[in-house]
């Protein structure tokens, strides 16, 4: 039998699994894997977890890899950590890792590594004795390639490599699994509208397109399968300053009874669009708000709100960031202000990214 920190251990991983959704009417949907669902990146973070139609840069591969056809640089790397649960435990954290490379005028290709740790488990025997120690841990090892369709759309494609290790007692097999992204971008040319200048973004990802997993033999569980779908525009008012605003709808695409459904994963992911009724179907969209003042393309205030149903999750929360950048080098940081009356793991926690920008610059517009 395993002590109480084991027991602590089973039941953040619960939670975890539940993607922190539990509510007294909850009909949240549930998954496993849901750490490919974090958002690590602090430029995102500061905008209320906003990607999918922001303009690109190194983290663009989460949120919309088609954007990075786009990339101003012709090289950039991103990395990023966010602690974990913060307000329970000190050794719980996400990060990823990720490379562009836009390698000609109208393509490019991305990797992305993306990877979260449980923190180090004390295991022990039935009288309380200690018998070692484990590290449980996932990760998502993706490739990525973006072309131009044409000087103002792209679409991109890419393939992921999925571990989930979370076995401390020999009840849980690992999985090992893949999964398909599939993503498209618009952005205009800059126009002018009087007294400013502008552009408009549109952006579409559907993300974790793969097969069910198995912890246990037999019971096979839906990855979460999410699709995104958002818009932003550029006031740009002269050659310093910039307002970017922002909009973004996200759903699940597994059927509302999650788990528990008997359904295929390719079956599930197109009926997950029309089994229930309209208004549920509705609540099943969260839905964010975000903006963005540059400064001389050297400094950025980010803020933000993100929303989710009551009976879906519960998640409220307002975001502020801000970002620095000093010739091909950036820093982003964000903060988290929870409204929700249930527990947000990135309360009281900030969120840190790096970013290095390199070789030649592609003028889009």
């Amino acid at each position: 039998m395993l002590k109480l920190k084991m027991k602590k251990f089973i039941l953040l991983t619960l939670l975890i699994g539940l993607g922190f959704k539990a509510t007294a009417q909850s009909k949240a949907i549930t998954t496993s894997l849901p750490f490919l669902l974090i958002t690590s990146d602090a430029r995102a973070g500061g905008m209320g977890d906003i990607g999918v139609a922001t303009s690109s840069d190194a983290f663009s591969l989460f949120h919309n890899p088609a954007k990075i056809a786009f990339n101003e640089s012709k090289l950039s790397i991103g990395a990023n950590y966010v602690p974990w649960l913060r307000n329970l435990t000190d050794d719980i954290f996400a990060g990823n890792l990720s490379l562009v490379n836009r390698f000609s005028e109208n393509s490019a290709w991305g990797v992305d590594l993306k990877y979260f740790s449980l923190g180090r488990i004390e295991l022990t025997d039935d009288i309380g004795l200690p018998t070692g120690f484990k590290n449980p841990t996932e990760f998502a090892l993706s490739g990525y390639y973006s072309l131009k369709l044409s000087e103002r759309f792209s679409m991109g494609v890419g393939l992921k490599y999925i571990n989930s290790n979370l076995d401390v007692d020999d009840s849980l097999e690992a999985v090992n699994s893949f999964a398909v992204d599939i993503s498209a971008y618009y952005q205009s040319d800059e126009e002018n509208y009087g007294t400013f200048n502008g552009r408009y973004r549109i952006g579409v990802n559907v993300a974790n397109i793969g097969p069910k997993v198995e912890y246990t033999p037999g019971e096979e569980n839906f990855i979460p399968t999410i699709g995104k779908l958002g818009g932003g525009f550029d006031f740009i008012f002269d050659d310093y300053n910039t307002l970017g605003v922002n909009v973004e709808f996200r759903k699940l695409l597994v059927p509302s009874s999650g788990t528990a459904s008997t359904r295929g994963w390719f079956e599930g992911m197109f009926t997950s669009l029309g089994d229930r009724d309209f208004s549920e179907e509705l609540k099943e969209v969260n839905w964010s708000l975000g903006a963005e003042y540059m400064y001389n393309n050297a400094f950025a205030v980010r803020a933000g709100y993100f929303n989710e149903s009551e009976i879906k999750g519960n998640r409220k929360f307002f975001t502020m960031g801000a970002g620095f950048t000093a010739q091909a080098f950036s820093v982003d940081l964000s903060y988290l202000i929870n409204t929700s009356d249930v527990n947000n793991p990135l309360e009281n926690t900030l969120r840190f990214s790096l970013a290095f920008d390199i070789g030649e610059i592609y003028e889009d517009y």
